[in-house]
């Protein structure tokens, strides 16, 4: 939590691209199969989405990574008397480069999320968009905090990628 994303070797960029789209940037040293797996296999993902810093844990992690599948994320944290559920749609998967997904969990509230994996050497290049139905869904999504995690999510990526035990599974 208290590093500065500039000193890192990848940072994370975030941007406000526009009245409602976010965009996240970050560059991963590994290859494109590689990164698109830890996003599209559960026991992959569930070591990396939360940060840890905001003390989420991940209590399911339910994911059909396919187009018309679905997924579902249940979260629990000591200060919530109740688990936390997210849940969506795939619309779009083309392995290893673009994944779209519905986030259904705020209702008409919720963003549309697409990410796309650009091989560069053997780096991937991630970039992540969150189209945000209207300008007001956004402006609440940031003033809440759930826009600020995407750094320490990213590093956990990054360091999940790099542990051994990773190897050629991830």
């Amino acid at each position: 939590m208290g590093r500065d994303p500039a000193s890192e070797p990848n940072p994370t960029e975030v941007v406000r691209a526009s009245d409602r789209e976010l965009v996240v940037t970050r560059t991963f040293d590994y290859p494109i199969d590689r990164v698109f797996e830890a996003w599209t296999r559960a026991e992959l993902m569930q070591r990396w989405w939360a940060p840890q810093s905001i003390g989420l844990s991940f209590e399911r992690c339910e994911m059909d990574v396919r187009t018309g599948g679905t997924y579902r994320f249940v979260f629990s944290h000591p200060a919530a008397p109740e688990p936390m559920a997210f849940h969506g749609r795939y619309l779009e998967v083309v392995r290893p480069t673009r994944l779209v997904w519905t986030n259904e969990e705020a209702g008409e509230a919720g963003q549309v999320t697409t990410v796309t994996f650009e091989a560069r050497g053997g780096q991937t290049v991630v970039v992540m968009h969150d189209l945000y139905p209207t300008r007001e869904a956004l402006d609440e999504a940031m003033e809440s905090g759930a826009t600020c995690t995407f750094d320490e999510a990213f590093g956990q990526l990054d360091a999940l990628l790099d542990a051994p035990a990773a190897g050629g599974d991830a």
